[in-house]
């Protein structure tokens, strides 16, 4: 059990639990150890289990038969199926809490096992520290700043929240530019202008925002570039180069088509715009003509607009010195007329903004009349030119008629002339068009057997794209692994020989050939000793049967031999009983054996300092209580 113990304990070390150097053996675990590696190991297991456990336990004796209740609930959760409650915990016996560790162990995530077999180093004692405590705080639900409890001050943290700006960012990218003085130039500005990083943002706060969305934005240009390029551009049979180009080149002629289509309009939506600024035309004059003189808004020279306004400036040096004039009109007639006035503007605004709406609807509905009549027109010049064509047609059989038999003759001979050359055209076609059609065929068949060539290359140029992506995500696994195993080489103390553990595995592995080859041993020879006693047996019992029915026969003739037979049946019965005396021994040794085996597991389990532990833990839960009493009392 010693190797067991110290496989453990050193699986314990790697999950981050504090096991002095001194402990070598489970016996050595205290209640408060037991604790801490049994909840290290239900974290790295399942954090969500974890997470709200505690590493210690607390002072007060109903808080720890909570911790324990709380544990042995967590090691059913994960899938422990031995007996398990508080006192495994509280009351500890070294086989339960070997299986229990073993079991935990056994269960760790297969690179967390991996690494227990690997010696720790302290920078990967570190690393799974940190590691541990990020996934506890993130286990852990966040509690807004004012509802937060002592409990969480230690998990989150009490400074300012700031919200997430992001900002763009330039980064001194590497750039591929044949021209030297221009590379020379951009990296110039990089060493010299650009400011860090840190200088570009408003504030301290957005600056690993605008980092994140700077990634991320790349991350996934690089990501839809690559699914394009997998899904289109092998495809195409291009180099990404070319494959980009002709993108490019597709872009911007589709933008100048947009722009053509924009910037020239048809010839009818030209002729409509003609005709709608026309009827605007008219329909403004009308409303002009139809508003005063006075009230009409006409673009006037420069001489117009001073006209206007030293009239104007006239008129309201006259206004300003009415009221001295006229000074015997009271303020009522005034504001009387200019409510009058006023009712009547807006009687007129009404009824303007009523022509207003009339004349739109007007002009609608005079668009859409003027569309039906273009469609019109457009049928119409349709149908005239088709009646243009049979015009034609008509004129020229017309001409014809004064000599209709000589035309006739005409036009049988062109017929059979045609018909002729129809036939002939028709027998050279033939024979031009079985050999092209072997060619194309064959052309045919080149060609898909190129396409099924192609699609297998392309399905194979997929597959290995897959396996590079495959094995690079391997490689950089595999780098990871080897500098975390360097860092821990070079961690480890030098004094420190292979060929001593070497030398120990080895004598573990021949003591345990030894062990093996003397219970084989031993299980050979109960064998032999079974069979052997099986053989005699069966030759007492047939001797038995065969002296019996020799004795017997001449027991019924003479009286010493029926004696002689009395004899040979008790002596018979004896020796079974003999034998069975045999046997009743040697199942009372094995159960005494079994009954020291007990005893000696018992006083393993420390029965005894359990039970006084659980005596003292019954006095200091008597004492709280009659506490707590005393305390509701006084309340």
């Amino acid at each position: 059990m010693e190797e067991v113990d110290k496989i453990l304990i050193h699986a314990l070390r790697q999950v981050g639990t504090e096991v002095a150097e001194e402990v070598d053996s489970l016996k050595q675990f205290s209640s408060e150890l037991i604790v801490e590696a049994v909840v290290r190991c239900v974290r790295v297991i399942e954090s969500g289990l974890g997470g709200a456990l505690p590493t210690s336990l607390p002072p007060g004796m109903s808080a720890r038969f909570r911790v324990g209740m709380s544990l042995a609930q967590a090691c059913q959760d994960v899938g422990y199926k031995g007996e398990i409650g508080y006192q495994t915990f509280l009351y500890s016996n070294e086989p339960e809490i070997r299986s229990l560790l073993m079991f935990l162990v056994e269960k760790l995530p297969r690179e967390r096992a991996e690494a227990s077999d690997q010696s720790a180093g302290k920078s990967a004692v570190l690393q799974r520290a940190i590691a541990a405590a990020l996934r506890a705080q993130l286990a852990a639900s966040w509690v807004p700043p004012n509802c937060r409890l002592p409990l969480h001050w230690e998990t989150q943290s009490q400074g300012a929240l700031h919200s997430l700006h992001v900002q763009p960012l330039s980064f001194p990218l590497c750039s591929k530019a044949s021209d030297r003085k221009h590379l020379k130039d951009v990296k110039d500005y990089h060493r010299d202008v650009l400011p860090p990083v840190t200088a570009q943002t408003s504030g301290h706060a957005s600056t690993a925002a605008s980092i994140l969305e700077r990634h991320a934005s790349e991350l996934s240009a690089a990501q839809e570039w690559d699914n394009e390029w997998k899904s289109q551009g092998l495809l195409s049979r291009l180099t990404p180069q070319e494959y980009c180009s002709r993108k490019l080149t597709r872009l911007r002629k589709r933008i100048e088509e947009q722009l053509r289509s924009a910037a020239a309009p048809s010839s009818e939506s030209a002729f409509a715009v003609s005709r709608s600024t026309s009827e605007l035309s008219e329909l403004l004059q009308t409303f002009r003509g139809s508003a005063p003189s006075n009230h009409v808004l006409t673009k006037g020279s420069h001489f117009t607009h001073t006209q206007k306004f030293s009239f104007t400036q006239e008129t309201a040096a006259a206004a300003a010195l009415s009221p001295v004039l006229a000074g015997r009109h009271s303020e009522g007639d005034v504001q009387l007329r200019q409510e009058e006035e006023l009712a009547s503007l807006q009687q007129q605004f009404q009824q303007l903004c009523s022509d207003v709406d009339q004349l739109t609807a007007d002009m609608k509905h005079l668009n859409v009349t003027n569309a039906q009549v273009l469609d019109e027109l457009k049928q119409r010049e349709l149908g005239n030119a088709e009646d243009d064509e049979k015009m034609q047609v008509k004129k020229k059989t017309v001409d014809l008629l004064p000599d209709a038999e000589n035309n006739l003759l005409k036009l049988q001979s062109l017929v059979e002339g045609g018909a002729k050359r129809v036939v002939n055209l028709a027998a050279q076609w033939e024979k031009h068009r079985a050999p092209l059609i072997d060619e194309y065929r064959r052309l045919k068949e080149i060609c898909s057997n190129k396409d099924l060539e192609s699609n297998r290359k392309l399905s194979e140029i997929k597959s290995l794209h897959e396996k590079i992506r495959v094995s690079t995500e391997e490689a950089k696994k595999k780098e990871e692994t080897h500098k975390q195993l360097v860092t821990e080489l070079e961690s480890l103390p030098k004094d420190v020989s292979r060929s001593a553990y070497t030398q120990r595995i080895l004598e573990i592995v021949s003591n345990i050939k030894k062990q093996k080859e003397e219970i084989t041993k031993i299980l050979s020879d109960t064998k032999e000793l079974q069979k052997e006693i099986n053989n005699l047996t069966g030759k007492l019992d047939r001797t038995f049967a065969v002296t019996d029915e020799l004795v017997f026969k001449d027991a019924k003739k003479d009286e010493s031999v029926r004696k002689s037979y009395k004899y040979l049946a008790a002596l018979h019965e004896n020796c079974n009983q003999l034998i069975q005396t045999i046997e009743d021994t040697g199942t009372i040794l094995r159960e005494i054996r079994d009954l020291e085996e007990q005893i000696e597991t018992e006083n393993g389990n420390k029965t005894v300092s359990n039970l006084e532990r659980i005596l003292d833990d019954y006095k200091a839960i008597r004492q709280e209580n009659s506490a707590l009493a005393a305390k509701i009392r006084e309340g």
